[in-house]
């Protein structure tokens, strides 16, 4: 069960108090006053009892939580008021297992509080509770009440526009669960809430969690996701469900797969998903039968090149022959492959470390094993902890190759921290001045983060220019529930510059020759619609090869719910009048036992 680590303060006074994991908003106390929940709660996202203290607040327990550190249990009000901006129901945070069971009527004193999951600086949307509980059982076997969440109850609308005066914050703005997506959830907080059949959209994740849509209809992706099609599409209708059971008995699910009957429990907040159906009672999976796909074979005039984000890849792992057989058998061995995040060959271990070659070496014989060419490799190895990722992993993007089909250009010079450019050669012809070579590693840019390696590669006598991408990630960034709307998405700053970075290289290039043969891929970290992708095809130097293909099929990444483009294979001008055929190759992103959280793309042209 995914749990996060929680710090509680007591509310003293006019404070914002931060713990390790959380903040606890909080107001100066008052004397306890007889309320009802939905006093509580109240018609913003923010109680008006904040820090004040309760008494005898009455409800039925709806669920009951006693593993982590997050103990407590919900309850919920049986006479509720005639306004939906009120919520019926809210968590008691009680520290240790509580000792009320579901369908316990209680009345509860304490202090309202607001917390805030991942802490103030997260942007998280808070989550009002009752802390420092007094609980008296009044009777038991209770019925319980329930809220159906379904299509017709969500909003098309995902959120309001934050107030301006506050940052962008939604907190202080009333709710309107007719109108948004989040004001109804944040409507239903703490609640007990029911979703009948409802497709899963993201897999069963290591934590034990996965995600449903309640609007079935909504973005549908070819294989049954949820397609995030733009900063506007984040999709109102996913839901997290975790489970207040066994999570042995959690369903191993895949996208597409059903979480049958019905699914019922409190709707908590939490900091790794926003809102979270955390349910008593579980559906029934019925699977989808989502298979892994399988790319055509290149012909013999077509040049097959893959990028392949191998998450983490070093030799301790235990899965070198399954990314082989993705290689081989669903890639169908490309001539040209990119990899990321290829480790060090004592991984983690931060040793000084910083060659690759047996990481690398035990994956081609991986691939000859599982019936694939023996592939030749080209890379650099980065300055010892500069390129960010995994402490110690001094991950790097590698190009693999196949000698039978395709030769790479060697040229002296290239190294971790020696800038590779472009020169006309006698022949009127672009050149690398080293091949491999990186782009600027100089540059603040790439600070902490991947530098781009180029080369050259020769393909039936023609020359095809290859920069291997790993972009920065979208760590920091703000989430798609957060209190701040729209979120900022601060770590694009970095991804633009570095768009930019290569975007000016690619041009150098083409000043040299116009019909040059460019590619640049890799993990983008960014969406196809996104600034990054447009600055990467400034004026018409590269273009997203992904947006060739129908809407419905263009996602290489799934998160929280949604399906969307991270990984990307851009062309020059040359490559994209064609004929050329492009295709993102599913065999991770959707399924619950993936090697990867990324799936590989393959572009087919004709140079």
């Amino acid at each position: 069960m995914s749990v996060f680590s929680r710090s509680r303060l007591a509310a003293l006074a006019v404070v914002t108090a931060c713990g390790a994991a959380g903040t606890v908003l909080a107001v100066s106390p008052a004397h306890a006053d007889t309320v009802a929940i939905h006093d509580i709660q109240g018609s913003t996202r923010l109680s008006p009892l904040a820090g004040q203290q309760v008494a005898d607040v009455a409800g039925v327990v709806t669920g009951v939580r006693n593993y982590g550190s997050v103990k407590g249990f919900w309850f919920e009000d049986t006479a509720p008021d005639a306004d939906p901006a009120t919520s019926e129901g809210v968590f008691v945070f009680t520290g240790s297992a509580p000792t009320v069971k579901t369908g316990d009527a209680v009345k509860v004193s304490g202090t309202v509080s607001e917390y805030v999951p991942g802490g103030a600086s997260s942007g998280n949307q808070s989550l009002t509770e009752i802390t420092k509980p007094t609980v008296t059982v009044v009777s038991s076997g209770n019925a319980v009440p329930v809220t159906t969440i379904d299509s017709r109850s969500v909003p098309a609308a995902y959120a309001p526009a934050g107030d301006p005066a506050a940052q962008g914050s939604v907190n202080g703005l009333p709710l309107r669960p007719r109108a948004y997506a989040l004001d109804y959830y944040e409507s239903l907080e703490g609640q007990n809430v029911r979703i009948g059949s409802s497709r899963v959209v993201t897999a069963t994740d290591p934590h034990t969690e996965l995600w449903v849509t309640v609007r079935p209809r909504e973005n549908r992706t070819e294989r049954g996701g949820s397609r995030y099609g733009s900063y506007a599409s984040q999709n109102g209708g996913r839901l997290q469900i975790q489970s207040l059971g066994a999570v042995a008995d959690f369903p191993k699910a895949d996208v597409g797969d059903t979480l049958a009957g019905t699914t019922e429990g409190p709707l908590d907040f939490n900091q790794y998903g926003g809102y979270t159906l955390v349910a008593r009672e579980l559906g029934t999976l019925e699977q989808g039968g989502l298979e892994r796909e399988t790319t055509r074979a290149q012909k013999s005039g077509e040049l097959a090149v893959a990028t392949y984000n191998v998450e983490n890849l070093d030799p301790s792992d235990g899965t070198f022959a399954a990314h082989a057989a993705a290689i081989v058998d669903h890639l169908q061995a490309p001539d040209i492959v990119s990899l990321e995040e290829i480790q060090d060959n004592d991984g983690a271990k931060n040793s000084g470390t910083v060659a690759s070659d047996v990481t690398v070496n035990k994956l081609i014989d991986a691939i000859v094993a599982a019936g694939g060419p023996r592939y030749e490799w080209r890379g650099i190895d980065p300055v010892d902890g500069q390129d960010g990722g995994e402490p110690g992993g001094n991950i790097r993007q590698v190009f693999l190759f196949n000698p039978d089909r395709v030769s790479f250009t060697d040229r002296a010079g290239g190294d971790a921290t020696t800038p590779v450019g472009v020169v006309r050669t006698e022949r009127g012809e672009p050149a690398l001045t080293a091949s491999p070579g990186r782009i600027d590693p100089a540059s603040t840019a790439w600070k902490s983060s991947r530098k781009p390696l180029a080369g050259e590669f020769v393909f039936r006598g023609k020359t095809v220019f290859v920069i291997a991408n790993h972009f920065a990630s979208k760590g920091g960034d703000q989430a798609l529930a957060s209190q701040y709307q729209p979120p900022t998405r601060s770590s694009e700053t970095q991804r633009h510059a570095q768009a930019e970075e290569v975007n000016a290289f690619v041009k150098d290039i083409l000043k040299v020759r116009r019909d040059a043969d460019v590619i640049a891929l890799g993990d983008i970290n960014d969406f196809e619609f996104s600034g990054t992708a447009q600055r990467l095809e400034a004026d018409g130097a590269l273009w997203s090869a992904i947006k060739s293909l129908p809407k419905k099929e263009r996602y290489t990444y799934d998160y929280q719910g949604n399906s969307q483009v991270l990984d990307q294979i851009l062309v020059s001008p040359s490559i994209r009048k064609g004929p050329f055929a492009y295709d993102s190759v599913h065999i991770n992103s959707e399924f619950h036992d993936q090697i990867s959280d990324h799936d590989p793309q393959v572009l087919r042209l004709r140079p």
